[in-house]
């Protein structure tokens, strides 16, 4: 990575070793630095990344352009958008089909993973010869390496494919007759589909106003569904922290260090000791 101003949050440019692909990424603020260096002129894929205004979850935008400076330029009226990032080849090998087949892959694992929305109207998408598509699957594999190092998280799947179900360490949160389970992930910790939580929220709710926020939200939003006396999570759901998920399982105040426990009854707080 080459912070251009010698700060992460301003214009950058990232490229991995003995790959011919390259990323710029910039604040909006510097929308004319990012339109300023050459790579801008050449066609590859972007992404404009901001805040829903509707919903308050991040947003993304992906789209592609033979030209990218003359493209973005006329995505100045959309306002949700704060950040800027592209990415292109050294070699300028990308052809309107190849960016157009990437363009329609990075809406569909952006719509799979559902961590923010996407402000597409329409799919795209474009057919390959087979050696080409595969070709473009590699590059876009090392896209998904370098964009959340650009802060970009929207293709970041929930569930691991590289980690299979045995190489996870499975924890439990109980509390009266509700069961859930998960697992640790670098941002935090996964609430497995079909995991329990109370039905009524408890007194010690007030101390967790945020959480009890996310609470209604997925309740409101179709993510934990009320059946019998307990509410059930339809998939797998994502938390920043193990009390997080923990507080809104027990409908109250929890400590996720001692709620999460393994298989042999071992408290997190104790498993990250080791």
């Amino acid at each position: 990575m080459f912070l251009a101003f010698a700060d992460p949050k301003r214009l950058r440019t990232v490229e991995l070793s003995n790959w011919t692909g390259k990323a710029v990424s910039g604040p909006r603020s510097e929308f004319e630095k990012v339109l300023e260096r050459e790579e801008s002129r050449n066609s590859g894929v972007y992404f404009l990344t901001g805040v829903d205004p509707n919903t308050n979850k991040g947003a993304i935008y992906i789209g592609e352009a033979e030209c990218i400076r003359d493209r973005i330029k006329s995505h100045l009226s959309k306002d949700f958008w704060n950040n800027i990032a592209f990415f292109i080849t050294k070699d300028e090998n990308l052809t309107k089909a190849h960016i157009r087949y990437l363009e329609g892959r990075l809406i569909e694992i952006a719509k799979s993973a559902d961590r923010s929305v996407v402000m597409n109207n329409q799919a795209s998408g474009a057919k390959l010869p087979e050696s080409d598509r595969e070709d473009m699957e590699v590059f876009l594999e090392k896209m998904q390496q370098i964009l959340p190092v650009l802060g970009i998280e929207a293709f970041v799947q929930t569930t691991s494919k590289i980690e299979t179900d045995s190489e996870r360490q499975k924890l439990t949160c109980k509390i009266k007759n509700v069961v859930a389970s998960g697992y640790l992930t670098p941002n935090g910790i996964v609430v497995l589909s079909g995991s329990e939580a109370v039905l009524e929220e408890r007194g010690s709710a007030k101390k967790w106003p945020s959480v009890m926020v996310q609470r209604n939200k997925l309740i409101e939003e179709g993510g934990l569904v009320q059946k019998g006396d307990k509410y059930v999570f339809v998939k797998d759901t994502e938390f920043s922290s193990p009390s997080a998920a923990a507080a809104v399982i027990h409908g109250g105040s929890a400590n996720g260090l001692t709620a999460w426990v393994n298989e042999s009854g071992v408290p997190l707080k104790e498993l990250q000791n080791v």
